[in-house]
């Protein structure tokens, strides 16, 4: 089974092509289980992600492609969601009320600070990253404790310029990842990292060896944002979880987990 639940749409103002070349591009590929994620609106970043009344126009236009594709490839039907430590009363009423399959939540923002946006990587030269660190996963443990998320996006996006976790963090690191487990959120394993200056997949081995150890589930995601990114990189994350010893992997149908034989 072939899972991949996190993927863009032009509505975010920084993804290319349209939702029907994903979508075929993952047929294309034997993805079984596609799902389009998009960034939904919030009053907040908003060059970044759509307005809030492209809300209807996202949804309809996957249920149509949901419908008219329904013999080749199983559409699925999500968001992702900034969660913002501090600022949860951004996240819209009718976010959290669409008929969606499944809401993945991520951090992208340290209070104002877009710290994965190229713009503004000048930032790192003043942060202590140790104190970043610490933040972000203060953030993460209380988007997984807020109940409002199925997935949890790109554990260690944090890392994305090259900055791994300090190893002083492991600690929290772990009790960050009990939270995850404690509040039933499955883990996605993202593989936009290896085009991205850490060249790895998000989470890293380290962390998902954790993981796996703590038995959080794990889905896949690609976090496509033009057409050729679609798929990309799903061998070597699915070859990692293998090794880690993961079998299964997870889905969502309105907000109800599934689970598939990896092989």
């Amino acid at each position: 089974m072939r899972v991949d639940l996190h993927n863009h749409t032009p509505l975010c103002h920084h993804a290319s092509g349209t939702p029907e070349q994903y979508l075929q591009k993952a047929i294309e590929l034997g993805i079984n289980i596609y799902g389009f994620s998009c960034h939904a609106p919030m009053a907040f970043d908003p060059e970044y992600r759509m307005a809030l009344s492209e809300l209807p126009e996202y949804m309809s236009t996957i249920k149509s492609l949901r419908e008219r594709y329904d013999e080749q490839i199983d559409v699925r039907i999500g968001l992702e969601v900034d969660f913002i430590k501090g600022k949860e009363e951004l996240i819209e009423s009718a976010v959290l009320e669409a008929k969606v399959d499944y809401l993945i939540g991520s951090v992208h923002f340290l209070n104002e600070w877009g710290f994965d946006n190229p713009e503004f990587i000048g930032r790192y030269k003043h942060a202590d990253m140790t104190q970043c660190w610490s933040e972000y996963l203060d953030s993460i443990a209380a988007m997984a404790q807020s109940g409002l998320f199925q997935i949890i996006g790109h554990f260690d996006l944090l890392k994305v310029f090259d900055n791994p976790p300090p190893s002083a963090l492991l600690p929290k690191l772990r009790t960050t990842l009990e939270s995850i487990k404690d509040n039933a959120c499955v883990l996605e394993i993202n593989s936009a990292g290896l085009r991205k200056p850490c060249a790895e997949q998000y989470p890293s081995r380290e962390i998902l060896q954790i993981a796996k150890k703590l038995e959080i589930p794990i889905t896949f995601s690609s976090d496509a944002h033009s057409i050729e990114q679609v798929g990309a990189g799903y061998e070597i994350c699915r070859d990692l979880a293998l090794s880690l010893g993961y079998t299964h992997i997870c889905a969502f149908k309105d907000k109800e987990r599934e689970t598939f034989a990896l092989t």
